[in-house]
């Protein structure tokens, strides 16, 4: 007889390691049976880092950081890598890696404002982004779930033939956008109560990828496979179907991503997406994913990209030069992992 697939509350063999409240459990049950969400300690010292990150900029350049168009700013350069580290986290949940991000989302992106595609206006470039990011993580996933691939590989070769190809398609050329409607979208004109569509976008992918995590069963599914593999299949899991779906997922983020970075940039060309790869990853190990597989947090990983952001621009009004951003940024990752750390000590 086929067993369900144990979950991580009810500490299965293929959950892994027990999920944790403000992460992948939806908290404690309050009276009369409803859950409610609670932060944990490592999500709330992600916000402390943050809030300390605001501070510094708004001690250092009050006039321009808390500038609401520099918020906004902050947000809208969030959204793009945030919505590519969604796809990310759950790669990386389920014990995958994806390397190729950073160059579906240039692939994608050059691929959806060739001037053939541009014929059919917002639909057409909106479309071929997406089916670009999806092709891409079709082929990733086949790959690693039956071709048994390791995801390192696999993902690598795919990332070295996608800027490739990508390079192919714009022979080094920037490639403007000239469809009205995929511009003005992008424009102040069209923000929503000082709200940018492109952060609507991010809140969105957001949203849906907390409710897919915590309250599906293919949620529960890839904190199986992450955790332990075998003890999932065992458990009736079908794992390679489920690494597959994983790709996939993370494929449609990077086609989104690439027609939010389309509306954002006006543009396509081939060297978009550039260490994306990098900062996704960085985001979401400090926002509490294994990189081990079995545990992860979508709200983590979000507050991750926002915290490299903040620091990004902090740099920028203070024109710090690059190499000292990149030292920074290393030095964070490094606090962030040792307070979450620290955080988990006191939780056990």
């Amino acid at each position: 007889m086929t067993q369900p697939a144990p979950s991580a509350q009810q500490g299965g063999p293929g959950a892994g390691p027990p999920l944790e409240l403000g992460k992948d459990d939806p908290g404690p049950a309050a009276p009369g049976g409803t859950r409610f969400f609670r932060p944990d300690l490592r999500t709330l010292a992600l916000l402390g880092v943050l809030a300390a990150l605001i501070l510094v900029g708004g001690i250092t350049r009050p006039d321009e950081f808390l500038a609401t168009t520099n918020l906004q700013l902050v947000l809208v350069q969030s959204s793009v890598i945030g919505v590519v580290t969604v796809g990310m986290t759950f790669v990386i949940m389920s014990g995958g890696i994806d390397l190729s991000v950073g160059a579906i989302v240039a692939l994608a992106s050059v691929w959806a404002t060739t001037v053939a595609t541009q014929d059919f206006g917002f639909a057409g470039i909106l479309l071929t982004a997406v089916l670009v990011g999806l092709g891409c993580g079709l082929v990733n996933g086949v790959l690693i779930a039956y071709g048994q691939m390791v995801p390192f590989i696999a993902t690598l070769a795919m990332m070295v033939s996608a800027r490739g190809l990508a390079l192919l398609i714009t022979d080094g050329n920037t490639q403007i956008v000239t469809v009205e409607s995929v511009l003005d979208l992008g424009s102040r004109s069209s923000y929503v109560l000082g709200i940018p569509p492109l952060v609507m976008v991010f809140a969105l992918v957001t949203v849906v990828g907390w409710l897919v995590l915590n309250r599906t069963t293919f949620g529960r599914r890839t904190v199986a496979v992450g955790g332990n593999a075998e003890a999932a299949r065992l458990a009736g899991i079908d794992v390679r179907r489920q690494r597959l779906y994983l790709y996939l997922l993370s494929g449609l983020c990077c086609g989104i991503a690439a027609f939010l970075l389309v509306v954002l940039s006006g543009s396509g060309q081939n060297t978009n997406g550039n260490l994306y790869e990098l900062d996704a990853i960085a985001a979401a190990i400090i926002g509490g994913t294994l990189l081990t597989g079995g545990r992860g947090t979508v709200v983590g990983s979000v507050l991750g990209v926002l915290i490299f952001t903040t620091i990004t621009n902090i740099f920028a009004l203070n024109n710090l030069q690059s190499d000292v951003q990149q030292i920074a940024k290393g030095a964070i990752i490094v606090v962030a992992v040792l307070v979450q750390r620290r955080s988990a000590q006191h939780t056990t």
